[in-house]
C-alpha cells in the first residue's frame, strides 16, 4: 500500500538547475519519493497525512558535505593543553582522544549530532570517522545510529600511518569491509567513501594500497587536503610535491572524491582539482577556529571547482555555517561586496550537486522522482520572496527562523518541534554522559 503525504498551504522553495518559488502548490510525496507538486487545487483525495505548511517555507532537506560524528565525546573537555597551532592542536586533542574511543563512543558520539541534525534541518551527513584502537566495527555503530534516526548518511574511516602498520591494516580493512556491505545492502540511508587522514600522516605505500582498493571497489575517496600551510610544508619536504600534486599522483582525485578544507592549495592545485572533477567541501568555522586560514572559495568557483560546503564538527547547522562562510569570504578579500553567490551556492546548490554524485533516488531538490527529504521552516517573508531574492532571505532571515518540520525518504522525523523518531534523546544522552566521564578519564 503507498504511503502518502500531503504538504500545503506553504511558500514551496524547490532549488535544484532551476529553483522556483512557488504559492498556492502543494506537495505530494508517495512511498519515500516526491510524487507531485502542483497547483494545490489539483489535490481533492484523500490523503493518509497532511500537514498543513501554513506560515512555512517548504524547502529540501540541507547537506552537510564534511563532518566528524565522534568529536561529540570533547564538548566541555579542558584537558588538552593550549595549541600554538593546527599541529599541536591535533597532537594535544584530536589524536589522544580518537586512540581512546571505544565501539559505544562511537555510536553515542553519532546519535545525538544525528538526533541535532534532525532539528536543524539538515537530513544528510558526508562522515569521516577516527577510533584507531577501534576501528574494525566502528562504521556498522555508526551506521546504526544513522538508522535510528532515519537521516541519511555516507561514512567512511580515517586511514592514516601515524598509529602504525597495524592500525593502518585496520584502517584499510574497515573502509573495504563497509563499503562492499554498503553496495551489496543498497541502503538508501547509507553510502560509503574511503576514507583518508591527510596526505602528511599517510606513507606512499599506504596511499598505494588504499588507491587501489578504492578503484578496485569503484568508489570515491574523503580526504583532509591542505588544510594548513604545515601539510603543504611536509609534503614539500618529504615527496618533493605539493598535496594535491601527491594525490593526484597516487589516483586518489576524481569526480566521486571530496577533498576537505583546501585552504593552502595554488593555482595549479586548483587546476588538478578542476581537472579531474574533485569536490572541495569548505569548512569555514573550523578553519578560522584552528587559525588556518579562510579557502579562496571565490577563486575555486570561478575556475570551475564545485565548491560545497562542510562543518567539520563545529555544528549541524548548516544556516550558521553559510553565513560564517560570507563573512569569511568579506573579511579575507577585504571587500564586503564579494562572495554572496559563491557562499550560498555552496550549501543551497553545490551540496546536492556533490551528494548526487553517491545518491539514488537524487537528493537536495524538490523535484517529481526524487528522495522526499524535505523541511518546513517558520517564515513570514517581510518582503518580496521569490527565485530572485531567495538567497538573500536564507541568509538574512530563514537563517534566523526555526525548523518545524523534518521529513527524510518520506518519513516524518520531526513535526512541530517534536521528535517523531525511535529514539529517547534523554536516554541517550545520559548514556553518552556515563561514557564521556570514563573517557575524559581515558584521555
Amino acid at each position: 500500500m503507498s504511503r502518502e503525504l500531503l504538504i500545503k498551504n506553504g511558500i514551496i522553495v524547490t532549488l535544484g538547475e532551476e529553483n522556483r518559488v512557488l504559492y498556492g502548490h502543494a506537495l505530494l510525496i508517495q512511498d519515500g519519493l516526491i510524487k507531485k507538486i502542483a497547483p494545490q487545487k489539483s489535490f481533492r483525495g484523500k490523503y493518509a497525512k497532511v500537514i498543513d505548511a501554513k506560515g512555512k517555507v517548504v524547502m529540501p532537506g540541507f547537506i552537510n558535505a564534511h563532518m566528524h560524528f565522534y568529536s561529540t565525546m570533547v564538548r566541555g573537555l579542558g584537558k588538552a593543553a593550549p595549541s600554538k597551532d593546527f599541529q599541536e592542536v591535533l597532537e594535544h586533542l584530536w589524536w589522544r582522544l580518537d586512540k581512546k574511543l571505544t565501539l559505544a563512543d562511537s555510536y553515542y558520539s553519532a546519535v545525538l549530532p544525528l538526533i541535532d541534525a534532525i532539528k536543524r534541518g539538515t537530513t544528510t551527513l558526508i562522515d569521516h570517522h577516527a577510533s584507531p584502537f577501534a576501528a574494525r566495527g566502528s562504521l556498522d555503530k555508526i551506521a546504526g545510529a544513522v538508522k535510528a534516526t532515519g537521516l541519511r548518511a555516507s561514512l567512511c574511516y580515517e586511514l592514516s600511518d601515524r598509529d602504525g602498520p597495524k592500525i593502518a591494516q585496520d584502517g584499510i580493512d574497515e573502509n573495504v569491509a563497509f563499503i562492499k556491505k554498503c553496495a551489496k545492502a543498497r541502503d538508501p540511508q547509507l553510502k560509503a567513501l574511503f576514507g583518508l587522514h591527510a596526505s602528511f600522516t599517510i606513507k606512499d605505500k599506504t596511499l598505494e594500497k588504499a588507491a587501489a582498493a578504492g578503484r578496485e571497489l569503484g568508489v570515491g575517496f574523503h580526504v583532509h587536503t591542505a588544510e594548513a600551510k604545515s601539510d603543504q610544508d611536509f609534503n614539500v619536504k618529504n615527496f618533493g610535491m605539493r598535496v594535491v600534486e601527491r594525490l593526484n599522483k597516487f589516483g586518489i582525485l576524481g569526480p566521486k572524491t571530496i577533498a576537505a578544507h583546501c585552504v593552502h592549495v595554488n593555482e595549479a592545485e586548483m587546476g588538478l582539482l578542476r581537472d579531474t572533477g574533485t569536490a572541495v567541501a569548505h569548512n569555514p568555522q573550523s578553519n578560522m577556529n584552528n587559525a588556518v586560514g579562510v579557502a579562496d572559495i571565490i577563486k575555486m568557483s570561478r575556475k570551475g571547482i564545485l565548491v560545497g560546503l562542510g562543518t567539520d564538527a563545529m555544528t549541524v547547522n548548516m544556516l550558521e555555517e553559510v553565513r560564517v562562510a560570507l563573512w569569511a569570504q568579506h573579511l579575507s578579500h577585504g571587500n564586503p561586496s564579494v562572495g554572496f553567490m559563491e557562499a550560498l551556492s555552496s550549501l543551497m546548490f553545490n551540496n546536492a550537486k556533490i551528494a548526487n554524485r553517491y545518491w539514488d533516488p537524487k537528493v537536495g531538490a524538490l523535484r517529481e522522482g526524487y528522495a522526499a527529504d524535505v523541511i518546513l521552516m517558520d517564515y513570514w517573508p517581510p518582503t518580496p520572496f521569490d527565485e530572485g531574492t531567495f538567497l538573500g532571505h536564507l541568509g538574512f532571515g530563514l537563517a534566523q527562523s526555526f525548523v518545524d518540520t523534518t521529513i527524510c525518504g518520506g518519513k516524518v522525523l520531526m513535526e512541530g518541534k517534536k521528535l517523531k523518531i525511535d529514539v529517547d534523546e534523554e536516554e541517550v544522552a545520559a548514556k553518552s554522559l556515563e561514557l564521556s566521564r570514563k573517557l575524559w578519564q581515558r584521555f
